[in-house]
């Protein structure tokens, strides 16, 4: 399945997913959501899935300088 925002070609995950994978409850990944440290998308039957990369990227260790280790300085 594939559509054109990418959508089913992105990996996705669900809530309980995404929280196993950070390591985290599902009530503290909805806050992770509304502060707007995590991007969701909702389907239309209202459930919410993550963009994998993104909780990929928050496991990312993050500097003293709060820049996370991936980034280069500018």
């Amino acid at each position: 399945m594939h559509d054109s925002d990418g959508f089913y070609s992105e990996q996705w995950l669900s809530s309980a997913e995404a929280a196993a994978r950070l390591g985290i409850s599902v009530r503290t990944l909805q806050r992770y959501t509304k502060q707007g440290r995590l991007a969701s998308s909702r389907l239309p039957s209202g459930v919410s899935r993550f963009r994998r990369s993104d909780v990929e990227a928050l496991l990312q260790p993050v500097e003293a300088d709060g820049a996370r280790s991936d980034q280069v300085p500018a």
